[in-house]
């Protein structure tokens, strides 16, 4: 794919993506498709993902009591719960605010393990990476930011996104879906959004300005962008989805490249 080229003039020493197409499966790669990266906040989609398992198994209920004071397992998930972003001290009561939340999933985890007497790292292995085929991947660090994957991998996961097998399509459609609907908050990096939608563990893209993925992606448009330079947008209504993985943290020079980036795979996709 042409539009994958732009990245050798982006300012990173290594960098590795995968374009995938709903109907065809792999239709570009750049760089070392098996090469791991730091996936920082990526990590959350893959552990809100051995969440929705764990629901789907009757191991804790998305309504289920958990974190704060009234807050749920579906609020934790949502980034609704209240907390604080990176330690565990209320900033607010459950459903008011969209506070991202790094610290709620490192509760989440141990909630998870509280019920399930698995270890969160091995649980995320057992429930998503062995079925998918994951190998290279691993949490390695806190459920909110310290997995580490390969595009290759990761590519799987997406195409697990295209067609669910792990969990339902009802809880698929749950998850993707904006939960706790209008509700306010910062996107780190990118500022106050109202709404800052979201679902369970996946970013709506909604009518986000400025954002992260292209000015084509559609509305309906979920993923995860990390703080060590990594992304992942499913877009279901282009049928296309992209992760980029890259050794720079992100800052100000990711920006105009990733939106062109998405918006140049959109564009080649779409001619």
């Amino acid at each position: 794919m042409q539009s994958l080229e732009r990245i050798a003039g982006w300012p990173v020493d290594n960098a590795a993506a995968v374009v995938l197409s709903r109907e065809d499966g792999v239709i570009g790669e750049y760089g070392d498709q098996q090469r791991v990266f730091p996936l920082a906040s990526v990590t959350k989609l893959l552990c809100a993902y051995a969440v929705l398992v764990a629901a789907e198994e009757g191991a804790v209920e998305l309504d289920q009591p958990a974190g704060p004071e009234g807050s749920t397992v579906r609020h934790l998930l949502a980034h609704a719960s209240g907390l604080a972003f990176g330690v565990n001290r209320v900033q607010t009561a459950p459903g008011l605010k969209r506070i991202y939340s790094s610290a709620g999933y490192e509760v989440l985890a141990d909630f998870l393990v509280a019920e399930t007497s698995i270890e969160f790292a091995d649980y995320l292995a057992e429930a998503v990476f062995t079925p998918l085929s994951m190998g290279a991947s691993a949490l390695v660090g806190p459920a909110g930011h310290g997995a580490r994957s390969s595009a290759s991998d990761l590519g799987r996961f997406v195409a697990e996104l295209f067609n669910p097998a792990l969990i339902s399509s009802r809880m698929f459609a749950d998850a993707t879906s904006v939960q706790f609907p209008g509700l306010a908050g910062i996107l780190p990096g990118y500022g106050s959004q109202r709404p800052n939608d979201w679902g369970l563990g996946f970013e709506i893209r909604s009518a986000k300005s400025p954002h992260w993925t292209g000015l084509r992606n559609s509305s309906q448009t979920f993923g995860h962008f990390g703080q060590s330079g990594t992304f992942l947008w499913v877009d279901p209504v282009a049928g296309l989805a992209c992760v980029t993985l890259t050794d720079r943290e992100f800052g100000d020079w990711a920006k105009p490249l990733w939106t062109e980036l998405s918006d140049g795979i959109l564009a080649e996709r779409q001619e």
